[in-house]
């Protein structure tokens, strides 16, 4: 059911998709990036007014398992925050990060395994057991119903990991392997193959030809070219450019293999491999999808995104991660959920790999200039895990963080603690967020008020 808000702002009304502008060719439409010289978030274009601001964007990027509990802290403000190691990754952006502890879900404690701890993340409903499915709208789809109305692709739910079907102690996995639900018994569809989820932010519909996106519109680019500033035409150039990086990166990279994780039966396939496939590495499977939902922000064809980089109680594996109680091997000798009952040193390295993945993103986006703030500065950028360490499934605090301002509605810099305070629900947060999107219903989940603070 799509929510219905009488509060949103006119900027939110009047900014249709039909009137944004776009670079087209057969079966494509690519939507351009934040020029000065056009109108490109939905200003009228008969005055001459500047270009409106950017819009503000949402990512969730999700770690399953947890993390190495006493190296996941933050104190102090601004430049000089401390981090704790699990955070040393992310340093550079201490200023634009938000840090808060002791938020949790009421509803995810009543089962204690990995199950009922994700499925309800990103909506604090209750989750059924028994052979049922059933959990909450998530905060992103219920703001995908409503504020990503305006773009091309309302919503896009990426992961690195495939979902498990199975069951685990009365609790269907799908919980486990799902944290964007677009309504209480429906899991949104995830796409884990980086070409895909590249053709669905820029492809109407399959061409007849194996054509490059970047091709088919670079007749309309130059065209836009010649009626630009000099400083947007190098903006385009560097637009264009990047596209055709991820392009190739992407045809090079489905060459290689299969997924890391689980271990198949043969070590070699048996059937001709598909045109498009999965990075074997990882690290660049993951950097796939960071460049993918830049690209997305960047062109607001989506304006918010999920990112699942694994499920929780994983079955990764991580040979591209040097062991250090292993020394010249790689970091596959466990499954990061087993590895994660652990606060051994790959552990902790392990979750460094993840929060290198968190800055990768955040960095894509902060070199991206919209106005007189980055990209980074007008998102949204949340990371989350279902619990705080994985040996104890220890979730009466979850490790939460903001990075990004939410064009300016966010001041970072800050460390935030509800421990030991009443009210602390973590959908108090997600009311906060959607509030900065202009999306205000009255409760959601199990609270009725937000975090002033945020």
């Amino acid at each position: 059911m799509i929510l219905t808000t009488k509060t949103k702002s006119t900027a939110m009304k009047t900014h249709q998709f039909t009137r944004r502008n776009f670079l087209r060719g057969a079966g494509v439409t690519m939507a351009l990036p934040w020029l000065e010289s056009h109108n490109v978030w939905g200003d009228d274009p008969r005055s001459n007014k500047p270009a409106s601001e950017a819009p503000v964007r949402l990512a969730v990027v999700f770690s399953g398992n947890g993390f190495h509990s006493k190296e996941w802290w933050a104190k102090g403000e601004g430049q000089t925050m401390e981090l704790g190691k699990v955070l040393a990754p992310l340093a550079d952006y201490r200023q634009k990060m938000l840090f808060i502890s002791g938020l949790y879900h009421e509803e995810a404690r009543k089962g204690n395994i990995h199950s009922s701890q994700t499925g309800n993340l990103l909506s604090g409903a209750p989750i059924a057991s028994g052979g049922e499915i059933r959990s909450g709208t998530s905060f992103d789809q219920l703001l995908a119903q409503n504020y990503g109305r305006s773009t091309k692709v309302p919503s896009l739910v990426l992961g690195c990991e495939r979902s498990n079907p199975s069951v685990h102690k009365n609790y269907s996995m799908l919980y486990s392997s799902h944290i964007s639900w677009n309504s209480p018994t429906t899991p949104t569809p995830l796409e884990i193959f980086p070409a895909l989820a590249f053709d669905r932010l820029f492809k109407d519909a399959a061409t007849p030809a194996d054509r490059s996106v970047l091709d088919a519109v670079l007749a309309d680019g130059k065209a836009l070219r010649r009626n630009i500033s000099s400083a947007d035409q190098q903006k385009l150039d560097e637009y264009l450019n990047s596209v055709r990086e991820v392009e190739q990166r992407i045809e090079n990279a489905g060459q290689r293999g299969e997924l890391q994780g689980w271990r198949p039966t043969l070590t070699e396939p048996n059937i001709a491999r598909p045109a498009d496939g999965i990075p074997q590495d990882i690290g660049e499977h993951m950097r796939l999808m960071c460049d993918i939902i830049t690209l997305g922000f960047q062109t607001d064809t989506t304006r918010i995104t999920t990112l699942k980089l694994n499920n929780d109680h994983s079955a990764l594996r991580f040979p591209n991660l040097g062991s250090i109680q292993q020394p010249g091997n790689g970091i596959d000798y466990m499954i990061h959920h087993l590895l994660s009952h652990s606060d051994k040193e790959d552990w902790l390295k392990v979750n460094q790999f993840f929060m290198e993945q968190l800055a990768y993103l955040a960095g894509k986006l902060d070199a991206i200039r919209e106005g007189e703030r980055t990209l980074l500065d007008n998102t949204m950028l949340l990371s989350c895990s279902s619990m705080m360490a994985g040996a104890k499934h220890d979730n009466d605090q979850l490790p939460i963080l903001l990075l990004g301002g939410a064009g300016g509605r966010i001041q970072g810099g800050r460390v935030l603690d509800y421990r030991g305070k009443p009210d602390r629900q973590l959908c108090r947060l997600f009311l906060s967020m959607m509030d900065k999107m202009d999306v205000r219903p009255k409760s959601f989940g199990d609270a009725s008020m937000m975090l002033e603070e945020v």
